[in-house]
């Protein structure tokens, strides 16, 4: 049976897992793996594409609360690396899988029954002062980039994983992240603040010309999670005619900020609703971070997209809302940003 409505998503770490375990072709996303994203379960679930993230963790992780900076050289090993797993996939795979640039690419794969991949960089370690490496991966394919994950490097300052807590954590953005904010909008990569802290968050809204997006981030004003945007933030990115993707991770979307799987889908469409409120119905997407975070049981891979389509209805929301929300309004975020 084909899924009803189709998901565009702004955040996933398919890529990291393959990296981990040394699949640098990506052969378990077509043949299955275990986890939340491949091919049978983005089919059954009408995942049809994303943002794909190349993102390199430091020597203390596992856990989200890793501080120590990491070396660059590591970063762009690591992070070049797994811009080649997606080069590799999309390669050998164009009838399933194909890297895209613009939003007209993600509708033509979407027409022709590919999920579409965006390169998207988590942390900017990997760019060294020249820039020599953005432009590398601009080449390859990248068109969104986050300057830091939850820790400081030499661009700014990443929001720790705290609860309760807010964003306004350190200083804003250093002379270097001044200038990879000028060039991501030379070359018009879309700017990630999802993970920026709250000073850094104004640096950009003040340099960037372009619309404000948090690929994967949910209301401060439901769960008072660091990661979470705070009514002043929603109100900058509603002003700039940007978008904000809402996560799954349960601790980001429950009150008590627990991470528990038997978290409602529910919680999702609340954050939904609470954020229309704020941005407007073409201001909302969604952002899953799947296979980098614990969402809720129901959504685990996701094969069980179909079951938010059901929360969102039995809501109230309108098949015209529902479809902006899974798919039309990031793709209009890309078109303008990115082209």
């Amino acid at each position: 049976m084909t899924p009803d409505f189709t998901f565009f998503d702004g955040h996933n770490d398919l890529l990291w897992h393959l990296h981990n375990q040394s699949d640098l072709t990506g052969a378990s996303f077509f043949a299955g793996r275990d986890g939340a994203l491949d091919v049978a379960k983005c089919r059954t679930g009408g995942f049809g594409g994303g943002f794909f993230a190349l993102f390199v963790a430091g020597d203390d992780l596992p856990g989200a609360d890793a501080k120590r900076p990491v070396d660059i050289d590591k970063a762009r090993r690591v992070t070049f690396e797994m811009a080649a797993i997606l080069v590799r996939m999309t390669r050998a795979n164009p009838a399933k899988l194909r890297l895209c640039t613009t939003a007209a690419q993600i509708e033509e794969a979407r027409s022709a029954g590919a999920i579409a991949a965006v390169m998207h960089l988590e942390g900017a370690e990997a760019i060294g002062p020249d820039f020599g490496e953005l432009e590398m991966l601009h080449a390859a394919g990248l068109r969104s980039l986050g300057p830091v994950w939850s820790r400081s490097n030499r661009f700014g300052h990443g929001v720790p994983f705290a609860y309760p807590s807010t964003g306004d954590i350190g200083p804003g953005l250093t002379p270097e992240g001044l200038r990879l904010i000028a060039e991501c909008e030379r070359l018009r990569i879309l700017i990630d603040l999802s993970h920026l802290n709250e000073a850094g968050f104004n640096d950009v809204a003040k340099l960037s010309s372009r619309p404000l997006v948090a690929t994967h981030s949910n209301a401060h004003g439901l769960c008072p999670h660091s990661r979470n945007l705070t009514d002043r933030q929603l109100s900058m990115i509603a002003e700039s005619g940007g978008l904000v993707g809402v996560n799954f991770g349960t601790r980001f979307l429950r009150a008590d900020g627990q991470v528990d799987p038997e978290t409602p889908v529910t919680l999702i469409v609340e954050h939904l609703k609470y954020l229309i409120d704020r941005l407007g119905e073409g201001g909302v997407a969604f952002g899953s971070d799947y296979d980098g975070t614990r969402v809720p049981a129901e959504l685990e891979t996701a094969a069980g997209l179909p079951e938010l389509i059901t929360a969102m209805q039995q809501a109230g929301f309108g098949a015209s809302l529902i479809e902006r929300i899974c798919w039309g309004n990031w793709i209009g975020l890309i078109r303008r940003v990115v082209g």
